[in-house]
Parts: C-alpha cells; sequence; structure tokens
C-alpha cells in the first residue's frame, strides 16, 4: 500500500509530462526547415504564454464565446485549433484559426500572431477560409492580461479576419540599461570616496592605532573644512574692498593744536 502510494506521484508526473510533450504546436507558414528566422525567435518570445487558455465574449447580449490558445489546440475545437467561436446556448464550435498555418510579425511594442486554415465562411467573403489575428501589445506590469475581441471584418470579398488584442510584457522591448557619462561619473565618485573613507579607517585604527573621531582619514583637515569655505567665501563674494579707511575717524589729542595766542600789545599807548 505504501508503495503504490510513493510511486502515485511519479505515474502522474510521468502522464502529465507525456501529454505536454504531445501537444501540438505552431507550425509556421512554408515549408519545414524553410521557415523565417525571425518569426522562429518570435514564437519563442511568445513561450511563455502557450500554458495559459484566454477567453472572452462578444456579440448581441455576449451570445460568442472565444477561447484562444498560443501555439496550442484549445479544448473544444481540436483538429489544430488554435482560437475557436462558440455560440451561447448551442454545442456549435467553429474554428476562427489553426495552429498549423501560423504566421507571426512584430513591431517594438507589438507582436502580430496570425491564425489562418479556420473554418469556412457560409455566404460572406467568398467562402473562404476565416483568419484569426491576435494583437499583443506591451503591458511591464503582467504576463497575462486581458484577451478582447476587437473587430470582425466580413463585408469584404476576401481576406477577412477576426481581430483580437492581448496584453503582455513578452511584447515589451527590453529595457535599455546603458548608463549616462553623468551616471558613469557620479557612481565613480562614490565608489572613490568610499574606498577613501574605508581605506583611511582602516589604516587609522590598524597601523596609527587612532581612536573614537581618530579614525576618520584627515580628521583635523574635515574639522577645519567649515572655517576654510567660509574663509573662501568671504574672500571671493565680499563686495568691500578690504583696507580702505573708515569714512568717519574720531577726534584725537594729536589732531587738536593749540590755538595761536593773540598779541594785543601794538594797541596799548606807547
Amino acid at each position: 500500500m505504501s508503495l503504490a502510494h510513493a510511486c502515485l506521484p511519479a505515474l502522474l508526473l510521468a502522464l502529465v509530462t507525456a501529454a505536454a510533450s504531445g501537444e501540438k504546436e505552431c507550425d509556421l507558414v512554408g515549408a519545414k526547415g524553410s521557415e523565417s528566422k525571425r518569426e522562429v525567435a518570435l514564437l519563442k518570445r511568445l513561450e511563455p504564454l502557450a500554458n495559459y487558455r484566454y477567453d472572452t465574449q462578444d456579440g448581441p447580449e455576449n451570445s460568442y464565446t472565444y477561447t484562444f490558445r498560443v501555439c496550442r489546440e484549445t479544448p473544444t475545437g481540436g483538429n489544430n485549433s488554435g482560437l475557436v467561436q462558440v455560440a451561447k446556448g448551442t454545442p456549435k464550435t467553429t474554428v476562427v484559426g489553426r495552429i498549423n498555418e501560423t504566421h507571426v510579425t512584430s513591431g517594438t511594442e507589438w507582436i502580430l500572431l496570425i491564425y489562418k486554415g479556420g473554418d469556412s465562411y457560409g455566404s460572406h467573403c467568398g467562402s473562404e477560409k476565416r483568419k484569426a489575428m491576435v494583437m499583443i501589445t506591451c503591458n511591464r506590469k503582467t504576463l497575462k492580461g486581458p484577451f478582447t475581441m476587437m473587430a470582425e471584418e466580413r463585408d469584404k470579398e476576401e481576406e477577412c479576419f477576426y481581430l483580437f488584442e492581448l496584453e503582455s510584457s513578452v511584447a515589451c522591448p527590453p529595457l535599455d540599461s546603458h548608463l549616462s557619462v553623468g551616471s558613469i561619473l557620479l557612481i565613480t565618485f562614490a565608489s572613490l570616496v568610499a574606498v577613501y573613507i574605508i581605506g583611511g579607517f582602516l589604516y587609522q585604527r590598524l597601523v596609527v592605532g587612532a581612536k573614537g573621531m581618530e579614525q576618520f582619514p584627515h580628521f583635523a583637515f574635515w574639522q577645519d573644512m567649515g572655517n576654510l569655505v567660509a574663509d573662501g567665501c568671504d574672500f571671493v563674494c565680499r563686495s568691500k574692498p578690504r583696507n580702505v579707511p573708515t569714512a568717519y575717524r574720531g577726534v584725537g589729542d594729536d589732531q587738536l593744536s593749540e590755538e595761536p595766542e593773540e598779541r594785543d600789545d601794538h594797541l596799548l599807548p606807547m
């Protein structure tokens, strides 16, 4: 009994792995081995979305439900169905696009995934096969964003399509990690300051044997830095010239002189 319980998780894991490995994946338009390298690279970017199922509703009173998977078969459509339409209240399932006829392209912040080869139209679009276009737009905040039905273009004789939108971070371009010149200078300056403080502290403590605040490198200099800065500001910024005599000077004894004595001897009668 204990052996069976021990083997059960391993058996379940093996079954899940086998089922996952047997799932069909996107087959790009073109012969096998001659696919576009750019399209192959884009499909690799979409791999994180392959394990999710997306559903949305549209039509009068949400009469249609759309189920979409990225490069995997839908659970209800089968037969390479990548996006299906299910009518409300009926078991009818219409395949809008198949993963064995996949085309993919991209721009700066979007990836367009196209499934062709869906079920044929009845009286619209020249009875051509349906085509699903899923515009995956950039949203850095989420991997699995909202899935929305945007429009169905079927008022043409050909090249009709269903248009959907999905938000995901896989469509976002990589962030530019290059540093500006100012950032590099700031990092360099901060690193030099850190080396100066840490190295000076260790030298003062281990070699000189300083204690307390004396362990800080050039402590006396930095202690006087405020006075030095103040003196420099006074020297540069003062508008009053130096060594100019003041406008008012007190009167001292040295400036007082004896008045000349007035002699009136010549007025006396002889």
